[in-house]
């Protein structure tokens, strides 16, 4: 597994060093939402990070529904910003500020939350 540099955080999620760098706040448009995928010992651990203002949010990219991403690639997630992000595959909307399954097959589920901070400029899983 490749290791990026970390922010100095306490936690670990998934395995992954305290403080892993997921990208420079730069390369997250605020209002949108980018997916990340990171090497494991066994699969990979997909992120999907939104971002409002200098804030970022993480979720587990894995529909509770049908257990797999949300989309294929950046450009296909359907957001509305700030506000939802949506499943391609069965249409279920989740909140963007909780993650939170308000309509669709898995109405009432939410997706995994992943924390993050933000120090330094960096998005770092907290």
């Amino acid at each position: 597994m490749t290791l990026r540099p970390t922010c100095g955080v306490d936690s670990t999620p998934h395995n992954l060093p305290p403080g892993f760098v997921v990208c420079p706040l730069t390369e997250m448009p605020d209002g949108r939402g980018r997916m990340f995928a990171f090497p494991l010992e066994r699969g990979e651990f997909h992120l999907l990070v939104l971002r409002s203002g200098e804030t970022c949010l993480g979720y587990e990219n894995r529909c509770p529904h049908f257990g797999i991403p949300l989309a294929a690639r950046d450009d296909q997630l359907i957001l509305e910003s700030h506000q939802s992000v949506s499943c391609n595959t069965h249409y279920a909307r989740f909140r963007w500020a909780d993650g939170y399954c308000e309509r669709g097959d898995c109405e009432g589920e939410s997706l995994v939350p992943v924390v993050l901070v933000v120090r330094d400029g960096l998005v770092c899983l907290g």
